[in-house]
């Protein structure tokens, strides 16, 4: 079975599952749902147990013409207090960057981890602490990212208790924390900023939120969207994901996006319900919005 064919220049596709071997079921994943780019885990997306990768997988992968993400585990918390936790964490993003290398990825996406357990009324207070040790965990690993390795990126939560970044405006400090490093991207989950408060729908809703963006960031370090519709509405903090046109943002937002000349490129990957099925709707929902 062959994978999609490349398309235009905003490449579409979704998360793929990886039954059989990671090349064999995410390129089968890619040509059944007409995906043009594809997001994989390389461990358990719950845990931190680990495994060697397939070398001729692997090579069939980088091979293959389609690009490549790696989503890191859902456990990943570089901001945590608990020392044994942030030390997991570092170490599953490591194997994350490592394995993303062998396959050719693109970019390694993480969530941004919140200030747990952080003592309040401690200077310099539990935001700051955890943002430093967001830096003195992942500085080295940006440091050690091969020549033509992934990018690191870094991906906002739904806004839910003390994370660390929710709203476009705090991607700032985050980045600041990791010395603004040349492999330190970002990857926008529309479902995530509409849950902390970016009313995609309002008027000019997509422009504000891109300003905010560049503001923080920079819109060169937008490397990566996340395409999901939200079952909640603007400023929920519920990350709940829809398919694509049924929930609170529809479809409007998303035309928008993809005709935004500042996203010319980035490529857009579908995270919505309905597995196979579902995200091979989605993706082609995304395509009939495409410029």
């Amino acid at each position: 079975m062959t994978a999609t064919a490349p398309g235009p220049a905003t490449r579409i596709g979704a998360h793929a599952t990886v039954a059989g071997g990671l090349a064999t079921g995410a390129l089968a994943y890619a040509a059944d749902t007409g995906a043009e780019v594809i997001q994989v885990f390389v461990s358990n997306p719950r845990g931190w147990a680990t495994s060697p990768g397939d070398p001729a997988q692997d090579a069939r992968l980088r091979m293959s013409g389609i690009p490549a993400y790696v989503h890191a585990p859902y456990l990943v918390n570089v901001g945590a207090a608990d020392p044994a936790v942030a030390a997991k964490s570092a170490a599953a993003l490591e194997f994350a960057l490592r394995r993303g290398a062998e396959i050719g990825a693109r970019g390694v996406v993480f969530h941004a981890g919140s200030a747990t357990g952080w003592p309040p009324g401690d200077d310099p207070g539990p935001r700051l602490a955890a943002l430093r040790q967001v830096g003195t965990l992942l500085r080295p690993l940006l440091d050690a990212i091969p020549e033509g390795g992934p990018d690191l990126l870094l991906e906002s939560m739904a806004g839910v208790g003390t994370v660390l970044c929710s709203r476009a405006a705090d991607l700032g400090p985050y980045l600041d924390a990791l010395g603004r490093h040349p492999k330190a991207g970002v990857c926008l989950d529309t479902c995530h900023l509409f849950a902390a408060g970016h009313d995609l729908t309002g008027p000019g809703g997509v422009d504000a939120l891109l300003k905010e963006v560049d503001a923080a960031a920079g819109l060169d370090r937008v490397r990566l969207v996340h395409a999901n519709d939200s079952m909640d509405g603007p400023g929920s903090a519920r990350d709940r994901h829809q398919a694509i046109g049924e929930g609170a943002i529809g479809p409007g937002p998303f035309r928008d996006l993809l005709a935004h000349p500042a996203l010319a490129g980035i490529p857009f990957i579908a995270e919505t319900p309905g597995g196979k099925q579902g995200h091979a709707r989605d993706i082609a929902r995304l395509k009939a919005l495409r410029p």
